[in-house]
C-alpha cells in the first residue's frame, strides 16, 4: 500500500509528519501501512501507560460500550464515581472533576485557583488572581494555558496573552519569593518539566515551595499531566518529595490512550458553584471505565516497584551510553528520561532511527540537543536493551 493512496491533505496542517500511516499497535510496538514495525519510545507522548492496545482497556471499552456511553454530565454514572474513589483513596485530594485533556484540566485548575482567590481576598479585600508559573514550563495549548506556559515564543504567537501569569525559575525558591505580590493566589508547576527538557524539580525545592506557599497563604498546584499515573515510579510525582499540594491535574496516562483528564483538589479548595465548571463529555462512563482499568493495573502489587527498577536500569544504561559518546549525561524521573547530547543532533537521530530497516525506532527530541524516552510503564528489560542497541547503531551510523 503506497502512502499516496491516502489523501492526507484533508487534515488541517499543524505540524510536519513523515509519510507513513500507523495502522496497528501492541505493547511497545506499532505497525505502519506497509507492514513495517517500530519500537515505540514516544507512546503518544507518555499517554500509553500500558502500551498500545492493552487487554484491560480493550475489555473495559467493550464492556462499558454495551452498557452506557454518555448519559450527560447532568447525571451521575458508576465508572466516574469508582475512578474518583480510587484517585482520592490513593492521593491527598478529596474531590475530582473529570475532563478530556490535560490542557482542559489545567484550565480548570486556573479557574479554581482564581475562584478560591475571590473567596479568600488579600488584606485590602481585593480578589487575588495572579499565578506564578515557570520558565520553560508547558501547561497546554488553550489561550490561558499557553499564557501560563513558559515556552519560548508563546508570548507572541496568539497575542495578546491572558494576563495574570508571571514566570519564576525552576529550582530557585528566591525567584518565586520575589514574584509574590498582594495579587498572588497560587504557584503552579510540573514536578518534571517534560517539554522543557525533562528537568526535575528537586525534592528540596518542592518542599521549600510548599513551606513558602503555606506561609504566604497561596495554593500549590502540581501539573501532573505527564508525571502522574506511575510515570515517575510513584503513582503521582509530588509523592517523590513527600509534600501535599492543594490542586493536581492529570492527563495522558490516566486514560492509557483514550481522552481523559482530571482536576483534583482538597476539600477546602473545591469551591466551584453550580454552572461555573462543566463540559459535555466530562466524566463520561466510557472514558472513566478505561481510567478505572488503568489505575487498577498500576495499583497491582509490585507494578510501581518494577517501574522504579526499570527506571534505574534505563538511567544507568543512558549514563554508560553518554560516557561512551562524550555526551552530557542523562536526567529525569522514573520512565520519563532524557539523554543530553553534546550537539544539536536530536532531530537527525530521530529521523535516522525512524527510517531504520527492517525495524524502526520511534524517539522524541523536544530540544535539538536532547532525546526524550517515554516507554510504556510495562516495558520489558529486553525492549529497553533492544532500544539501546538500535540507538547505538544510529549513533555509529551518523558518526557520533
Amino acid at each position: 500500500m503506497e502512502f499516496n493512496q491516502f489523501d492526507v491533505n484533508k487534515l488541517m496542517y499543524v505540524t510536519n509528519r513523515p509519510e507513513l500511516v500507523f495502522t496497528e499497535g501492541s505493547g511497545m510496538w506499532m505497525t505502519d501501512h506497509t507492514g513495517k514495525r517500530y519500537l515505540d519510545y514516544l507512546q503518544g507522548w507518555a499517554v500509553n501507560a500500558l502500551g498500545h492496545a492493552p487487554k484491560c482497556i480493550e475489555e473495559a471499552l467493550i464492556a462499558q460500550s454495551r452498557k452506557l456511553i454518555n448519559p450527560s454530565p447532568a447525571f451521575y454514572n458508576a465508572p466516574s464515581i469508582e475512578l474518583a474513589d480510587l484517585l482520592t483513596a490513593n492521593s491527598v485530594f478529596d474531590r475530582v472533576f473529570f475532563a478530556n485533556s490535560g490542557a482542559e484540566a489545567n484550565e480548570g485548575a486556573i479557574k479554581l485557583a482564581r475562584k478560591w482567590g475571590k473567596k479568600n481576598p488579600n488584606s485590602n479585600g481585593e480578589h487575588r488572581y495572579e499565578i506564578i508559573t515557570f520558565d520553560h514550563s508547558f501547561h497546554g495549548r488553550t489561550i490561558a494555558t499557553m499564557s501560563a506556559s513558559g515556552k519560548p515564543g508563546w508570548d507572541t504567537m496568539f497575542a495578546p496573552q491572558v494576563p495574570g501569569f508571571v514566570k519564576a525559575d525552576l529550582n530557585d525558591l528566591a525567584s518565586v519569593e520575589r514574584l509574590i505580590t498582594k495579587n498572588t493566589v497560587a504557584v503552579m508547576l510540573e514536578p518534571v518539566q517534560g517539554e522543557g527538557g525533562v528537568i526535575p524539580a528537586t525534592a528540596e525545592f518542592m518542599q521549600g515551595l510548599r513551606r513558602l506557599t503555606k506561609n504566604a497563604n497561596l495554593l500549590l498546584i502540581v501539573d501532573e499531566v505527564q508525571t502522574g499515573m506511575g510515570r515517575t515510579g510513584e503513582l503521582f510525582g509530588y509523592q517523590l518529595s513527600g509534600i501535599e499540594p492543594d490542586i493536581m491535574t492529570l492527563g495522558k496516562g490516566i486514560g492509557g490512550g483514550v481522552p481523559l483528564a482530571a482536576l483534583l483538589a482538597r476539600e477546602e479548595i473545591a469551591c466551584f458553584e453550580a454552572g461555573e465548571q462543566g463540559g459535555t463529555y466530562n466524566g463520561n462512563p466510557l472514558m472513566t471505565a478505561v481510567g478505572v482499568a488503568v489505575i487498577k493495573e498500576l495499583l497491582k502489587p509490585d507494578f510501581l516497584r518494577e517501574v522504579r527498577e526499570k527506571s534505574a536500569y534505563l538511567s544507568a544504561a543512558l549514563i554508560k551510553l553518554s560516557d561512551k559518546h562524550g555526551f552530557e549525561g542523562e536526567r529525569g524521573a522514573g520512565l520519563l528520561r532524557a539523554l543530553k547530547l553534546s550537539k544539536d543532533i536530536g532531530p537527525q537521530i530521530v529521523e535516522t532511527a525512524r527510517d531504520l530497516d527492517p525495524v524502526g525506532l520511534l524517539l522524541n527530541s523536544p530540544r535539538p540537543n536532547l532525546l526524550r524516552f517515554m516507554p510504556s510503564l510495562n516495558v520489558t528489560t529486553a525492549e529497553l536493551d533492544q532500544m539501546l542497541e538500535m540507538l547505538e547503531g544510529v549513533l555509529v551510523k551518523l558518526g557520533h
